[in-house]
């Protein structure tokens, strides 16, 4: 009888210690688990992205990173845009930044600089074609940015140069967006600096609006 009594104390106990350990687990399992699944988002673009000549809080990469925040709370964004940088420049510094940041979603907003150097389009498409495919082959997302030319390098060349990027939107399975500034080069003063490259402050919140409106389309697709 005595016995008896003893297993069943041990039992209660060890049920209960069991208990307490569950109780601790669960917090760090969930977690864990939302981490894995929150949003990383890379972004791979020059100066268009990089703050050129704006204060940095102001740019659109980070104001994205805010408005992001508020659907997804642990969402990571990492901007890795370079000031003058080209889609050669961006392809070889991808593999090193996919291995460090592990994304699950990468915006590519490059080649206006190759457009604005007279680069051979042959190459910039090319370019651009290794970087989506790299990134597809580690099933990351990608979003494919693309950008206008200013006016005066003739709209026949503008024209040839849109056509890379909707080449290599056809040909891979990416989410394009066209005229990154559309209804803000040329059209608003108040929206461009004096280069008539780079968009003001002002303008920064529609970026950031569009990039966000085509990011949660991504991630809405889960």
């Amino acid at each position: 009888m005595v016995i008896t009594v003893l297993v069943t104390s041990l039992s209660d106990m060890q049920q209960l210690f069991l208990s307490i350990i569950l109780i601790f687990l669960i917090p760090f399992q969930t977690s864990a688990e939302t981490d894995n699944s929150a949003p990383r988002i890379l972004i791979l673009g020059d100066s268009l992205s990089a703050a050129y000549n704006i204060p940095v809080e102001q740019s659109w990469p980070s104001l994205f990173t805010t408005n992001i925040g508020t659907h997804y709370a642990q969402a990571s964004v990492h901007n890795a845009s370079i000031s003058g940088e080209t889609t050669y420049g961006g392809i070889q510094r991808l593999p090193d930044l996919l291995e460090r940041v592990k994304p699950s979603h990468l915006i590519i907003e490059l080649a206006g600089n190759d457009g604005l150097r007279g680069l051979k389009f042959s190459q910039t498409r090319e370019n651009l074609s290794n970087m989506v495919s790299l990134a597809l082959k580690q099933n990351i997302e990608v979003l494919l940015v693309g950008v206008d030319l200013p006016p005066n390098l003739g709209l026949a060349y503008n024209q040839r140069f849109q056509q890379i990027f909707e080449s290599v939107a056809s040909q891979y399975p990416v989410n394009y967006l066209p005229q990154f500034l559309d209804g803000v080069a040329a059209s608003d003063a108040n929206l461009m600096q004096a280069d008539g490259i780079h968009p003001t402050a002002l303008a920064q919140p529609l970026l950031a609006k569009r990039i966000l409106d085509n990011i949660l389309i991504m991630l809405a697709s889960h």
